[in-house]
């Protein structure tokens, strides 16, 4: 399951980074060819709070093969297709297909591993944030430059996505399905609460591109996407069947949780994304000479995240106090990025993505125990579909806030050097050789500057997150011990909690 949570995050992440070299070969214009990340991420989320209620109703395992076939089916297919409109739709629902894999992950995570491996079982649901978002990086130079086939941007999952299916058709028992909870469940909640997902998605990733309420289609979209999201939300609160229960979060850690766990993964945004953006610009970097960056940041999550939760098993240890060490890495890393300048290659990238590695895992390991510890093992698919939900949004957002604060920043800094330029300039003839490249370094300089301030913004929601954190409710380690007692099945233990 986890190999299959990959392959939904990677659907998603490589095509992105490679859209320019999609936009080329399909012949697409820049903002036609935009949407077709955008397409993805609605997909991806409106299935996010859904996917647990529909995998319990119609049998873990079916759904769980059934939702990642289709999944693998329109990655080989979409690379054939031309017409930009039917690409869109089936992008859309490769998006929907793949977002409805890694709520499924946390679930069994939460409901089948016993206490001695729960945690060890969400730092590989972690991997999902820290592990296959920033090797993308890699795997989308092995299908451009090294396969020489955009097509491969779409294709390398298949192998992965293979095989887990394979392992999830050979390791997950057979259950029964639940059809009678199709009448008990909040239809009037699932027709608002899925296009007012995808309302909010279209708003927030194309509002930078359209400057968001100067255009009538953001506006139009966020506007509708939230009053939508807003009632979607209302009906789930009052509903006695609800696709996700609203009134967990009012225990503590998990309200609290989940505000921290959306801004962190805003501040996890600028590890990769952002240098091999401000690489790309400054010395013209392709994918594969800042490759090394997502590494440095993704490999080491296979070893490190397990070791952070082998930590919290430790009776002396605080989750809390982990969590702060890795919220000051993080800090820190922002801090040495925020002495960037225009000669930066991917040398002085390394002790910032060092910091990256170590942070990263120290706060998503010991914040998602924080959260799970206050839930009840038959809760679980209620708690995996609101952190998916609020996670798939995140991601969105993070995306929507780096790239207006970098466009905002920019346009003032190319002004004050602009101004100072003129200054200068009203003492040098008007034939000197320099007047001619002085848009190209302006532009160049302001986006370094804009970047500098994107890592101190960052830095700052860092350190202001240390006091928030240790404000949770302290949860003691866990007990290791075992006892040998039958586990009920997933639908009846989730219809006991109903």
């Amino acid at each position: 399951m986890l190999l299959a949570a990959m392959v939904a995050g990677l659907n998603s992440r490589v095509p992105g980074l490679v859209l320019e070299d999609l936009q080329g070969a399909l012949g697409f214009a820049h903002d036609d060819g935009s949407w077709l990340s955008t397409a993805y991420a609605l997909g991806e989320l409106v299935a996010m709070p859904f996917a647990s209620w529909f995998a319990i109703t119609f049998s873990l395992r079916r759904f769980h093969l059934s939702m990642l076939s289709g999944a693998l089916a329109l990655a080989a297919l979409i690379p054939f297709v031309r017409e930009l409109h039917l690409l869109l739709a089936l992008r859309a629902l490769q998006g929907l297909f793949s977002g409805a894999l890694i709520p499924l992950l946390m679930m069994c995570a939460l409901r089948f591993l016993p206490m001695s491996l729960r945690l060890h079982g969400l730092a590989l649901y972690a991997l999902t944030s820290t592990f296959s978002p920033n090797i993308a990086l890699w795997l989308a130079t092995l299908a451009v430059d090294r396969l020489a086939d955009w097509r491969w941007a779409y294709w390398h999952v298949i192998p992965i996505g293979m095989v887990a299916m394979a392992l999830v058709a050979w390791g997950l028992p057979k259950m029964p399905t639940a059809l009678p909870r199709l009448r008990e469940a909040d239809w009037a909640g699932l027709a608002l609460g899925a296009p007012g997902l995808a309302l909010l998605v279209v708003g927030l990733d194309q509002g930078v591109r359209l400057d968001w309420f100067h255009s009538p289609i953001i506006t139009a979209a966020l506007l509708a996407g939230t009053i939508l999201t807003a009632l979607f939300m209302a009906c789930e609160w009052r509903h006695p069947a609800p696709f996700i229960k609203l009134q967990m979060l009012q225990r503590r850690n998990l309200g609290l949780g989940i505000s921290v766990f959306v801004l962190l993964l805003l501040i996890g945004g600028t590890a990769v994304t952002l240098p091999a953006n401000v690489l790309a610009q400054l010395q013209g970097f392709r994918l594969e000479q800042s490759s090394t960056i997502g590494l440095i940041v993704g490999l080491p999550q296979l070893l490190l995240g397990s070791c952070v939760a082998g930590l919290l098993y430790l009776r002396w240890v605080d989750a809390r106090h982990i969590f702060a060490a890795g919220l000051a890495c993080l800090a820190t890393a922002c801090w040495l990025g925020s002495f960037i300048t225009s000669e930066w290659m991917v040398a002085q990238f390394v002790g910032p993505e060092v910091l990256y590695a170590l942070g990263l895992p120290m706060t998503i390991v010991p914040l998602l125990f924080l959260i799970t510890s206050v839930v009840q093992p038959q809760e679980g698919p209620y708690v995996s579909g609101i952190i998916n939900l609020f996670r798939a949004l995140s991601a969105t957002l993070g995306g929507a806030m780096i790239g207006q604060l970098s466009a905002v920043r920019s346009r003032f800094h190319a002004e004050m050097l602009l101004d100072q330029a003129g200054g200068w300039g009203a003492r040098l003839p008007s034939d000197e050789p320099h007047w001619a490249s002085l848009g190209t370094t302006v532009a160049q300089q302001a986006g370094v500057l804009a970047s500098a301030d994107v890592y101190r913004v960052f830095g700052l929601l860092a350190l202001l997150l240390i006091p928030v954190v240790l404000n949770f409710e302290y949860i003691p380690a866990p007990t290791t011990t075992t006892h040998r007692t039958p586990a009920p099945s997933l639908a009846s233990s989730t219809r006991a909690a109903s």
